[in-house]
């Protein structure tokens, strides 16, 4: 084994203090709230994201997604551990079917990296939340029975965090159920371990045409040319169309500039950038959180300065479990008789008589 192996990298993932030192300066701070944050939620990093930190840097913005901090330790009043109600909406364990035509189903609560703004982290990394063989059974059997289910979306964890075998087994099951449409797969890594999109994994995909890919890339920093070749194996080997939910996070990708680099080289990656989330309300969030008013903000500025093609729909899940409701500027100022009047991109008024 060696670096370019995904088992090996995440054999040699990065999960305690001491290593983070050696590489890292560390602010007081983060020294200080390291440990009692990593007790609350797991620590983990691989070798290849590790590398992609500016050791000098505490702004970095892959470090301020990975490295465990005080906040993460003090619950908002707003802040809830299941803040998607995915536990209500939970019919049979590991699925969740809030919206009629389609379902989540969790294959795997281990991720290759630990996100510090996971809405998952309630259960992600935990060993008695890993689905077993007798669940997933029963899951396939609730699909079987609900006709009305056109998609399901295999979540986690990382659902690439299983072989091979299984992912090829969980998808032919899947597949040979009338009734569903088409599947969608959510998983970190291209971004986190672009090494486990082999070429064997890609023909398994390639296997179930169509297939649908969501992936997580945040900042530019990350668009590697592991994870640009990664996306390629996926696109011209696996058949795969390939999409990106974007995470919008105060220190992170809260800019202008950054967010138009990411999701220009997302589009010449071959990614379709798909969703810019508002930050979930999950116990610890906080320091991650943007205002809702600055995100319209920023998509006002993305609208008509870039093209459509680069440009994702930003949504809000409603804590509580509401679903996605859409977060746009407002570009009908009023309503005139028969005319309405609309601003543009710039600012500039026009009339439209209907």
């Amino acid at each position: 084994m060696s670096w370019d192996d995904w088992k090996w990298q995440l054999q040699n993932r990065i999960t305690e203090l001491a290593t983070v030192q050696k590489s890292i300066e560390l602010t007081p701070e983060e020294e200080a709230s390291f440990t009692a944050a990593q007790d609350r939620f797991s620590f983990s990093v691989t070798p290849y994201y590790f590398q992609l930190i500016d050791p000098k840097n505490p702004f970095c913005p892959i470090r301020k997604q990975v490295i465990p901090r005080a906040g993460e330790l003090i619950q908002q009043p707003n802040e809830k551990e299941d803040p998607l109600a995915e536990q209500k909406f939970m019919p049979v364990k590991g699925v969740t079917h809030r919206y009629p035509d389609r379902a989540i189903w969790y294959i795997s609560h281990v991720c290759a990296v630990y996100c510090r703004f996971c809405t998952r982290k309630r259960k992600v990394s935990s060993p008695e939340e890993t689905p077993n063989r007798k669940e997933w059974e029963e899951a396939l059997n609730y699909f079987k029975t609900h006709k009305e289910i056109k998609e399901v979306i295999l979540s986690g964890g990382d659902p690439f965090t299983l072989s091979d075998a299984n992912i090829d087994y969980l998808l032919g099951k899947l597949k040979s159920i009338e009734h569903i449409n088409h599947v969608r797969i959510h998983t970190r890594h291209p971004v986190t371990l672009p090494m486990r999109i082999t070429e064997s994994l890609c023909e398994i995909l390639g296997k179930y045409f169509p297939m649908y890919l969501v992936t997580h890339f945040n900042h530019p920093k990350e668009l590697t040319e592991e994870a640009r070749l990664a996306v390629e194996r996926l696109v011209k080997i696996g058949h795969v169309s390939v999409h990106n939910q974007t995470v919008l996070l105060r220190g992170v990708n809260d800019d202008l500039n950054v967010l138009s680099e990411l999701n220009y080289k997302l589009i010449k990656f071959g990614i379709k950038p798909y969703y810019l989330h508002q930050c979930d309300e999950v116990f610890g969030s906080s320091e991650f959180v943007v205002p809702i008013e600055e995100g319209i903000r920023l998509m006002f500025a993305l609208r008509g300065r870039h093209s459509g093609l680069t440009i994702p729909n930003y949504v809000k899940d409603l804590t509580g479990g509401g679903g996605k409701v859409l977060l746009s500027p407002d570009y009908l100022l009023e309503k005139k008789g028969t005319s309405y009047i609309f601003q543009n991109y710039n600012g500039d008024r026009y009339e439209v008589r209907h």
